[in-house]
């Protein structure tokens, strides 16, 4: 029972040090901070932004944003910093460029593949269905 307790006690403990409470002295500032950490990837966990990741590159990460934010630094030129120090995967939406294009355009082909695969289906079972309806009129 006290083994129990104990896992389940270090298993909370691990959950606390996963919350951000950084804080910032404008609230301006703070809207920013907490909007840029949203935004960015945690490159260990891949699927959390650093404001939700735990690990400690994603502190090292919210502490980079928290000193450029205060040395007066622009959202632009904190992603601009991250994307040269990181390449564009820290980015959760990637700018549209050529080694990124395909990101946004295989989507939407393959929708319209399958657009097309679905009319080409319906036209041919609608065939179908008449050819039968002209055969049993003729017999």
């Amino acid at each position: 029972m006290r083994a129990g307790f104990a896992v389940l006690i270090l298993a909370l403990a691990g959950l606390a040090g996963a919350v951000d409470t950084t804080t910032l002295p404008d609230q301006e500032l703070q809207q920013r901070y907490e909007s840029l950490t949203h935004e960015l990837r945690c490159m260990k966990c891949q699927n959390n932004s650093i404001a939700d990741s735990p690990a400690g590159l994603a502190a090292d990460l919210r502490r980079d944003v928290k000193e450029q934010l205060i040395a007066g630094k622009t959202d632009d030129e904190i992603r601009a910093w991250m994307v040269q120090r990181y390449g564009n995967v820290i980015l959760f939406t990637p700018a549209m460029d050529a080694s990124s294009a395909w990101v946004w355009l295989l989507p939407a082909l393959a929708a319209l593949g399958g657009l097309i695969v679905g009319i080409r289906i319906v036209r041919q079972r609608s065939r179908l269905v008449d050819q039968d309806d002209t055969e049993e009129v003729s017999r």
